[in-house]
């Protein structure tokens, strides 16, 4: 195939080299509608790239195939046999390959680390979580993707399982056996998910770890927002082999999908895919020099320690690692990762992406260079030397991430759609929770609806907050009540 080529951006030069005057949404018709406050801060060239996907972009019959032709390209560049564009990003994206899998009350086998995306496809669809265990790193109190034992495990236990559904990087970087978890599934006839949001630049470097296609994953969902050159909701899934019908992931994309996708995030895939093919070695060989220079600058200041495969993979840990994400353990700080992350920001106006108890994910990509870098670890230095000035902060109290584990007493949905109330949080252990509870970033949910709750995980919660930790999709975000389930014989009657 022409790599060369990009379908959308090429359609959308031509829209507007052909004058084409829209009587028909967008309503801002290529900015002139727009306020001016808003044009100023946001620019014309946004208004000029939104533009109607069908009736605009392409014809009203869509005989251009534009959108075709450049998940056809995507396909190609990362040896897939199916992609398909997503505007609602990859949360979208894995909940419409959950639903082509399995069906309401049959099992899924999902590892307990997933992302809130995935518990919302649960409560979406009503499948009937089968849980595998991660790899608790008890020393480091942090997670790992289970591992391809803990699946054959699951698989004996749940015959009928319809599949799997692995989180693999993980936001830490940390990376999944995939090949062996595939023979897992492909040894049943069954089909292997692989949630691959952190993932999208790996099919484009022999040094990152393997891409779930290569690993023989039947399923596999990137955000290229994440670690590409993608705006942000643009998400791309792709498919391989006999076990999923491709025309059925087509339409459960469509059911859960807008009717009015973003051209904008179509284009930002569509340029992404030619600049990895034509250029994604150079530019990720770049990035990987300089992240390993970062790695070891962090390292040599006091206080702190970068995260690399010693810590991470071998037996009983991980299988392989991302040098991109640079995760700093402060836990030779009195400091908070939480503490560091707002000071970061407060101090010298720098993001980053995950804050915990004792540790923050500075991610670099292909866009970093020796500038952004000397900044960040300018940074660092100035946070290392002046952590003795931060006030304490109080304990997250977590033993071992293995203590936050609970009984599924209910089905996801079950328990999400039935009657609720909302308890003071001392009176909630016991009590079956109504509601997902979720630290974010990185949005791994520490309560599931369904998950009978215990003192142990409501007091991590309780201090996590009072430390810092943020959870916003909590009835009550300060956690003073928790919703339940309803006690009594109509608790799953609806409303």
């Amino acid at each position: 195939m022409d790599h060369d080529a990009a379908p959308v951006l090429e359609a959308l030069a031509r829209y507007h080299e052909a004058g084409e005057l829209g009587f028909s949404p967008p309503g801002h018709k290529q900015a002139r509608g727009a306020d001016p406050r808003v044009r100023e801060v946001l620019g014309d060239a946004v208004f000029h790239g939104d533009v109607l996907a069908s009736g605009g972009l392409d014809d009203r019959r869509t005989r251009g195939a534009v959108l075709v032709k450049a998940e056809q390209l995507m396909a190609d560049a990362v040896h897939a046999e199916h992609t398909f564009f997503s505007t609602c990003g990859s949360s979208l994206s894995v909940k419409s390959a959950m639903l082509t899998v399995a069906g309401p009350h049959e099992k899924l086998l999902v590892g307990r680390d997933a992302h809130k995306s995935v518990v919302s496809g649960l409560v979406l669809s009503g499948i009937r979580p089968v849980w595998v265990e991660p790899v608790w790193d008890e020393e480091r109190l942090l997670a790992h993707a289970p591992s391809a034992a803990a699946f054959e495990q699951a698989f004996e236990k749940h015959p009928d399982a319809r599949g799997a559904l692995v989180t693999s990087p993980t936001p830490y970087g940390t990376c999944a056996e995939l090949h062996a978890i595939a023979d897992v599934c492909h040894r049943r006839g069954r089909p292997l998910i692989v949630d691959e949001a952190w993932g999208a630049h790996l099919p484009f470097h022999p040094a990152l770890p393997a891409w779930a296609m290569d690993a023989g994953a039947d399923v596999c969902v990137t955000s290229i927002h994440k670690m590409g050159s993608g705006l942000e909701q643009g998400s791309v899934f792709h498919l391989q082999g006999p076990y999923i019908d491709p025309l059925t992931l087509a339409q459960r994309a469509d059911l859960l999908g807008t009717t009015s996708p973003s051209v904008l995030l179509y284009a930002g895939m569509d340029g992404w895919r030619r600049q990895m093919v034509q250029h994604g070695r150079e530019l990720l060989g770049n990035a990987l020099d300089l992240a390993a220079q970062v790695r070891a600058e962090v390292e040599a200041v006091d206080g702190l320690h970068v995260n690399g495969r010693d810590d991470f993979v071998g037996e009983g840990k991980a299988a392989d690692l991302d040098p991109l994400p640079v995760v700093i353990d402060l836990a030779g700080l009195p400091v908070t990762g939480y503490q560091a992350a707002d000071w970061l920001r407060e101090e010298h106006h720098l993001d980053v992406h995950i804050s915990d108890h004792r540790r923050i994910n500075t991610q670099l990509t292909h866009a970093d260079d020796r500038e952004t870098t000397a900044r960040l670890l300018a940074a660092l230095r100035e946070l290392a030397a002046r952590a003795g000035q931060f006030p304490a902060s109080p304990a997250v109290r977590l033993r071992s991430p293995a203590d936050l584990r609970m009984e599924q007493t209910l089905l996801p949905r079950d328990a999400y759609f039935g009657r609720h109330e909302d308890v003071p949080v001392s009176e909630a252990e016991g009590r079956v929770a109504a509601e997902m509870i979720t630290p974010y970033p990185p949005g791994i949910p520490t309560v599931l609806p369904g998950e009978r709750l215990t003192r142990t995980v409501l007091d991590y919660l309780r201090s996590g907050v009072a430390a810092g930790m943020n959870l916003p999709d909590a009835a009550s975000p300060d956690l003073t009540t928790v919703r339940v389930v309803a006690d009594g014989p109509e608790a799953l009657g609806g409303g």
